[in-house]
């Protein structure tokens, strides 16, 4: 007989279900199980006198076991998990699982020794539903754009962006290196006339970083696209991609996301609110007295970082906020600069975390290639300096991360976040 899912069984008829078994109540004639699957619970209730084989099974079934079972559902007003129930008549024992090393009460790290115990619980799986949704409600919203999918490669030849935070490996003959972004790639597309390109997939980053928020391997979500005419058309992007997302999150987990993690999905107001980082500084000051070393006004402190979470819902009522004007020293050469050598990008905060740096990047070969060697790039940067020697149009983009944007959603840490998490420390499961 045919598996049907739990949300999906008739009253009536017999259905066969199968998933694991989450509870487990053994009485002298009578047993009761709930049995769990991706769609949610039901009840199965045994007679064993009537089915004494099945009575013989469920004897040696231990929670988290993995079972099938045949039989009528019914409507039973006095079941809870959707009034109703299965009258089973038969059972296959698919696996017995051993005692589990953990619980919910487990530390952090000993649960991540053990993950894919560790998800099965309904807060894990509505997560990566809402993860889900997010990022094809992104996707949906680009090809609806004319934006077109690329998958770039994650070996390359040089050390990506700036020379330094890169995994090296061996590659037969010669040395290799994991992408840091497919930043360049992204551009190449540009220059290849896709116009629109976004591209969803892994992203590497040696950094010894032990926070909450950073990881060594996580999926991002990048795209470019061409004919800009300054960065505030790629803001304007992001608002409405982040927006239309929201939304689409709000009104299909909306609910089930307040009822589990205790949070709200606000679908935010456009436009985003836009300040300049010494603006920002001033008003920091100004509102709760924080300050800064003057040679660290050049970028956003960590602190100042968490700070703009109160600081704009205080000035502007909004959980987002753009933060332009950042030191040419602290951005990447690629970024177009101003009459006034000032970058022409951005970083996207939400709920006090960035999630966003953007920009309108520098097209004109003899411009990109001094900013490269200013940087002290060149060798590494030279296949890459090469896309825009035959012609490049105006153009830009932004990069998310699709775990930290999860993160932030729920009100988590980037470890519990991610099916599985990569750090310094920790390259298993």
């Amino acid at each position: 007989m045919q598996r049907t899912y739990i949300n999906q069984s008739k009253l009536g008829e017999v259905n066969r279900i199968a998933g694991y078994v989450e509870n487990i109540r053994n009485k002298r004639t009578m047993a009761f199980l709930v049995i769990r699957d991706v769609t949610g619970k039901l009840q199965i209730t045994l007679e064993k006198e009537k089915y004494p084989e099945v009575a013989a099974l469920v004897d040696t079934l231990t929670l988290q076991s993995v079972i099938a079972v045949e039989g009528m559902v019914n409507e039973n007003e006095y079941v809870k998990m959707g009034g109703k129930e299965m009258l089973v008549e038969k059972m296959e024992v698919m696996s017995v699982a051993e005692a589990l090393p953990i619980g919910p009460e487990s530390a952090p790290d000993l649960r991540m020794d053990y993950r894919w115990i560790d998800l099965r619980t309904d807060k894990n799986l509505l997560l990566f539903q809402v993860q889900t949704c997010f990022v094809n409600a992104m996707r949906e919203f680009l090809v609806n754009n004319n934006f077109i999918e690329i998958h770039s490669p994650k070996i390359c030849g040089a050390a990506s962006e700036s020379g330094a935070d890169v995994f090296a490996l061996d590659y037969f003959d010669r040395k290799a290196y994991l992408v840091q972004s497919p930043q360049f790639y992204k551009q190449m597309a540009m220059t290849s006339g896709f116009d629109r390109i976004f591209e969803v997939g892994p992203v590497f980053r040696a950094e010894k970083s032990h926070t909450n928020k950073h990881t060594t391997e996580f999926t991002g979500f990048d795209l470019e696209f061409s004919y800009i005419d300054s960065m505030y058309d790629v803001m304007k992007m992001e608002e409405d991609l982040l927006t239309y997302a929201l939304a689409k999150v709000k009104d299909a987990y909306g609910e089930k996301i307040k009822e589990l993690f205790g949070t709200e999905v606000i679908v935010p107001e456009k436009p985003f609110p836009v300040i300049k980082l010494a603006d920002l500084y001033e008003e920091l000051k100004a509102r709760y007295g924080f300050e800064v070393a003057e040679e660290e006004k050049g970028d956003l402190t960590t602190e100042a970082e968490r700070l703009c979470k109160q600081f704009a819902m205080d000035k502007y009522g909004h959980e987002f906020l753009f933060v332009t004007d950042y030191c040419a020293e602290k951005r990447a050469f690629y970024h177009m600069r101003n009459a006034d050598g000032v970058p022409q990008g951005y970083d996207l905060i939400w709920r006090g975390c960035e999630i966003t740096t953007g920009a309108q990047r520098e097209h004109r070969y003899e411009v990109l290639k001094a900013q490269a060697e200013e940087k002290g790039l060149k060798k590494d940067v030279e296949f890459y300096l090469e896309f825009f020697r035959y012609g490049a149009p105006t153009h830009g983009g932004f990069g998310l991360g699709v775990d930290r944007l999860t993160m932030l959603l729920l009100g988590l840490t980037i470890k519990e976040a991610m099916f599985i998490f990569r750090g310094p420390d920790r390259v298993t499961p």
